[in-house]
């Protein structure tokens, strides 16, 4: 199957460059021709609340890719319409995460879905910090898609809230791989980040903005009863000085490490490696890559119920669910995991969680062909 999949890709930075990396080479191993249509430019610098949306890695995950599209520059909308009317794939997908994309999208899907099969990868229906017009703009970019993949329960119920007649494909958001193959103990990779090495660590990872409940998580330290280190590893979208604040007030100061940056991704198999655990204490949300990433990283995890829904289905996973919002409940799971929790390997079942997205894609191509016969015949 010819498939062309538009999202972005390194020199871009983030869970979903690297998610569209994944899935395509995971659709190449299974034997598609995979084009890669990113981006010119993600959004204008002003707009962007980071410091860059460019990957600082220095062996970053790489994948051949055309850089057409640009958000405020209509004429190359018309030009990767052309491009795609010209190569005719089987289908085009289209990663959707944010309301920003919208008047691109939907111009180029509504000079296109005529004649090619289009369908949505559904990341997130609404952004996280949504605005009054963004249902609007979700209707104009999706509307004249053919089918969906939905990756949690709630997206799906949310995208048929504003496009009832949807045809939407459920799977789950995969397991990623880690970013490198190196093994580093724990011992070595807390000295080189210069983190206490006997002591039991908890890793909070990514980038921070309120829907992520890093608050939540610096409060259940507090009520904890073992010695936990908390490492915050990610670029502060909020103003870090009220969590510095915070921190100093709950005299927690000794307790926690905070890397303010963007962590490239040789830097996290530092961090993965120096945890105990990860925790993702969030109050909103669908998914999260990160948990995602921690599982192919053999991290134990603890989540909230905000986002477990969205969690791949993988076994013998360490995992702990909590109320979201619940700062005892949170103190109370970090307990009960000991302070030398089991690794587990989950290799195959990483590579099998790629393999149900591919089957999905593959679904969505099958029913559009079938569409097509029954429509002619």
């Amino acid at each position: 199957m010819k498939i062309s999949l538009i999202g972005p890709v390194y020199p871009y930075r983030g869970g979903i460059a690297h998610y569209t990396t994944s899935l395509s080479l995971a659709l190449q191993r299974a034997g598609h021709n995979v084009q890669i249509i990113s981006f010119k430019r993600q959004y204008p610098a002003f707009l962007y609340p980071g410091k860059s949306d460019k990957d600082p890695s220095s062996n970053p995950a790489c994948i051949d890719a055309e850089y057409l599209l640009d958000p405020l520059y209509p004429w190359t909308w018309v030009q990767t319409a052309k491009k795609l009317l010209t190569d005719q794939p089987d289908l085009v997908l289209i990663q959707w995460w944010t309301t920003f994309w919208s008047p691109a999208y939907a111009f180029l899907v509504s000079r296109i879905f005529r004649t090619i099969p289009v369908s949505y990868l559904v990341h997130n229906v609404i952004p996280h910090e949504s605005r009054f017009w963004d249902k609007w703009l979700v209707r104009l970019a999706l509307q004249n898609a053919g089918a969906f993949i939905a990756q949690t329960d709630s997206q799906q119920k949310a995208l048929l809230d504003l496009l009832p007649q949807a045809n939407i494909s459920r799977c789950n958001h995969p397991v990623y791989h880690r970013f490198t193959e190196k093994i580093i103990s724990k011992k070595d990779a807390r000295r080189k980040v210069s983190l206490p090495i006997d002591t039991f660590i908890v890793l909070f990872f990514g980038i921070i903005r309120p829907y992520k409940g890093l608050m939540y998580l610096i409060d259940a330290l507090t009520c904890t009863n073992l010695p936990v280190h908390l490492v915050i590893a990610g670029e502060f979208w909020e103003n870090v000085e009220i969590y510095k604040k915070k921190i100093d007030d709950l005299n927690l100061s000794s307790r926690i490490t905070i890397f303010n940056k963007y962590v490239p991704d040789e830097e996290a198999d530092l961090f993965f490696s120096a945890a105990d655990i990860m925790v993702a204490p969030y109050v909103g949300g669908t998914q999260s890559g990160v948990v995602e990433l921690a599982i192919g990283y053999s991290l134990p995890v603890i989540v909230t119920d905000a986002i477990s829904a969205g969690i791949s289905d993988v076994e013998m996973v360490p995992l702990k669910i909590v109320p979201a919002g619940n700062v005892n409940a949170l103190a109370l799971a970090i307990d009960e995991f000991s302070a030398e929790p089991l690794k587990f390997s989950i290799e195959q079942q990483t590579q099998d969680a790629w393999a149900q997205m591919v089957s999905a894609v593959e679904k969505i191509n099958s029913n559009f062909q079938w569409n097509k016969l029954k429509n002619e015949s």
